[in-house]
């Protein structure tokens, strides 16, 4: 926790002291320049504090912030240095690291061109005639209708199936390979677990899956990379209870 406190103290002191060496003026006065790449990361990292402490229900005042960064740098001690107050610290700035991380890993997502390419593809599939879009995602075309049992999600089933990337990339067929898999229901995406209890036996049903009923940020396979939208067409054989 310290190394992490750390490395937020500097980022912030480094927000602080540019408008400690403005002098007196009021922190609305002490207009930064936030064209430099430094800068905005310390306005940022010192408004996103500030939100967290909002939504933490803990009152900020920008003077007090800036009289603390102050007492640090000229080496003073804290004015009101005491186990609780470390506590709530300590609480509020993990709960920022954790905000961060999960900004970061969000911006990553959406700017990595697989997590594009499967959105552009779902909401345009989504308009075509036939595919219908469950509560969680998944969208699937009925290509055939069964008229056998439909499984569970603790069933074993027995299929053929063909996957493909949405650029049409085959990434792995059973078809292909000429024979049918079996396997618990339960053990396979959440994708293919909710898509074949819509599916009765002798059906064969086309299914869109969504990166995060697939296989989430995770590089499965040389073809799968992370936020990878997935296309199986699957036909039902049998379900084994």
């Amino acid at each position: 926790m310290k190394k992490k406190i750390s490395l937020l103290a500097a980022v912030i002191a480094a927000a602080a002291l540019s408008a400690c060496n403005q002098g007196e003026k009021s922190s609305e006065q002490a207009a930064v320049d936030l064209t430099d790449s430094q800068q905005q990361l310390s306005y940022q990292a010192g408004y996103q504090l500030a939100k967290q402490m909002q939504r933490d229900s803990m009152t900020a005042n920008a003077d007090a912030v800036a009289q603390g960064v102050r007492d640090a740098l000229n080496g003073a001690d804290s004015k009101v240095a005491s186990k609780e107050v470390d506590t709530q610290l300590d609480g509020l700035l993990s709960g920022y690291l954790i905000l961060r991380q999960d900004i970061i890993a969000e911006e990553r997502k959406l700017n990595h061109p697989n997590y594009q390419a499967g959105k552009a593809f779902l909401e345009e599939n989504a308009t075509k005639e036939g595919v219908v879009t469950t509560d969680s995602g998944l969208q699937y075309k009925v290509v055939k209708e069964g008229e056998g049992a439909s499984p569970a999600a603790t069933d074993t089933v027995e299929v053929h199936y063909h996957g493909t990337l949405v650029d049409g990339t085959v990434f792995d067929s059973s078809v292909e390979r000429g024979e049918t898999i079996s396997f618990p229901l339960n053990r396979v995406i959440s994708g293919w677990t909710e898509g074949l209890q819509l599916m009765k036996e002798g059906g064969k049903t086309i299914f869109y899956i969504p990166y995060n009923l697939a296989y989430g940020d995770q590089q499965r396979s040389a073809e799968i990379g992370p936020y990878s939208a997935l296309i199986f067409e699957v036909e039902l054989f049998k379900v084994n209870p």
